[in-house]
């Protein structure tokens, strides 16, 4: 199973969030690139940055923090938050992303969403498929859409995208455990997806289910920042 550390970033400061709450914000490290290369010292070799500015300014605010990351390290990142038009995926790019995740504008603006398909690969765009209540939540999840997770998911697979970063937003950030079983359903049911599960990884007993569970990668952060899952943990996962 795939490890990939989160960097959450507000006003260029690594934070973490509870339940995606603004509010709730708590700041780790005042600088991303020490977080970043903390990880490559561990052996992680994949980064998940989240604009938390931009998700909710709806488009990329904080893409020199991403630049200083990619041109830095060797870790392959992948960046989201606020992308919302060709032009923030050419910024995201330009600054070093190898792929970009798309969510709000998944539900909002489908057709916009399957061209960046089309034109950068499937391999370079992920779904983010955030759930709350089992519906889609857009805008830095602080709205809900109508778009039940299954079947949207499983438009976006038909049509060719097979990496999904899921995160129940009831979890998110709150240490207790990840959602193994919707995770189970959403594999049993929709096929041979990249699934990335992310929200509640609370310790490595955590990451020993999700392994079990099949599941191809996760993403974490409070567990690492609060050091719930210590640093040998990681390195034996990463060799």
């Amino acid at each position: 199973m795939e490890i990939i550390p989160a960097i959450d970033i507000i006003e260029g400061h690594c934070v973490r969030l509870s339940k995606g709450d603004y509010d709730t914000k708590k700041v780790y490290n005042e600088d991303p690139l020490e977080v970043a290369k903390m990880f490559v010292d561990w052996g992680i070799g994949r980064l998940h940055v989240v604009d938390l500015d931009g998700a909710k300014s709806g488009h990329i605010v904080n893409h020199k923090v991403l630049e200083r990351i990619c041109g830095k390290t060797s870790l392959v990142v992948d960046f989201g938050g606020g992308l919302k038009s060709r032009q923030d995926l050419e910024i995201a790019f330009d600054c070093g992303a190898a792929m970009v995740t798309g969510g709000s504008i998944a539900v909002k603006d489908p057709e916009e969403f399957e061209r960046w398909i089309e034109t950068y690969g499937a391999e370079r765009v992920i779904l983010g498929a955030d759930a709350k209540d089992g519906r889609i939540a857009v805008g830095g999840w602080l709205e809900t859409s109508q778009q039940e997770l299954l079947p949207f998911v499983e438009s976006y697979y038909k049509k060719g995208l097979r990496k999904v970063i899921c995160t129940d937003i009831s979890r998110d950030g709150m240490l207790g455990g990840p959602a193994t079983e919707l995770y189970k359903k959403m594999m049993s049911e929709i096929g041979d997806l990249y699934l990335i599960a992310s929200g509640g990884v609370g310790s490595a007993k955590d990451l020993d289910e999700l392994e079990e569970a099949g599941v191809p990668a996760v993403i974490m952060g409070k567990a690492i920042y609060e050091k719930r899952i210590t640093e040998k943990e990681i390195r034996d996962r990463c060799r």
